[in-house]
């Protein structure tokens, strides 16, 4: 009887702007590397904005024996500017990178030289071979710029085809949305791993803000629900725990192969989770 394939569970940060927060963010990924996930990914901002608080973000975690992975958009940015940084990325030893297309800074009309993501994961297979491993992102509710359902499936095919080695959901809270995702992309001959992004609820109005920009669904009842506890933080998080901890096993249970947790920086709901979890 061959062993069960362990489970791929990552955690992902976004770079601190100040000393308080690499601090924070220290203590952090110190308490998250506890629980030996895969790898922690690291953010870059629009137009790379924050791509030296990345790196720097990245290297730490690697110096003390994790593996780390910086994202890298293109989005705004011409040919050499991702060369650059693809070349900054090899020259630190880095093999595992998250492909995005970004979002484009406010106050800039043009999009750059890469329209999609699947445009930038073709060319760092084109300029640097097999040197990386690349995840890139999924949308089981759509991405907001999607017309259809058939386009999203088309979309993500030319990421994969275009040499992409895994991928990372965006968060949601319906795992109907996601097992049926899943279905359409098999149906479509799209074999990599497809791990669920997974975001802990500790603040309402935050969640709801970030909800609203990325087209992820906020359930109805879970809505009325959250609402319903006004300023409770408490309450919120006991609630949250339950509904995230619930969509976790479930998705684990139905073959998911791993959980993409997106912390904000703050590690104790999502250990909580995995803890609830007993993994």
């Amino acid at each position: 009887m061959s062993a069960a394939p362990a489970l791929d569970f990552s955690f992902e940060f976004f770079p601190p702007r100040t000393p308080q927060g690499r601090e924070k963010l220290r203590a952090t990924w110190q308490q998250l590397a506890q629980l030996k996930p895969r790898f922690f990914s690291v953010t870059f901002g629009a137009g790379g904005s924050t791509r030296e608080g990345t790196l720097d973000t990245v290297l730490e975690i690697r110096a003390a024996g994790h593996e780390a992975a910086p994202h890298i958009s293109c989005v705004a940015s011409t040919r050499a500017d991702v060369a650059a940084q693809l070349e900054l990325y090899r020259k630190h030893g880095i093999r595992h990178i998250v492909a995005l297309r970004g979002d484009l800074p406010s106050g800039i009309a043009a999009s750059g030289e890469f329209r999609f993501a699947s445009e930038l994961v073709a060319y760092i297979r084109k300029t640097t071979g097999d040197w990386f491993q690349i995840e890139v992102a999924c949308y089981p509710e759509y991405h907001p710029q999607t017309r259809n359902a058939a386009d999203e499936i088309r979309n993500f095919k030319q990421k994969v085809d275009a040499g992409a080695n895994g991928a990372i959901t965006q968060y949601f809270y319906n795992p109907d949305a996601y097992f049926k995702f899943v279905d359409d992309c098999r149906a479509a001959d799209i074999a990599l791993p497809i791990v669920p992004g997974v975001m802990p609820i500790g603040n309402f109005s935050q969640l709801a803000r970030f909800s609203d920009a990325c087209g992820a669904e906020i359930p109805r009842w879970m809505r009325v629900k959250l609402e319903s506890y006004r300023d409770d933080s408490a309450s919120i998080r006991a609630f949250g725990l339950d509904v995230v901890t619930e969509l976790c096993d479930r998705l684990l249970t139905g073959g998911a192969p791993g959980l993409h947790f997106y912390t904000l920086n703050q590690a104790g709901l999502t250990s909580t989770i995995r803890q609830r979890l007993g993994l």
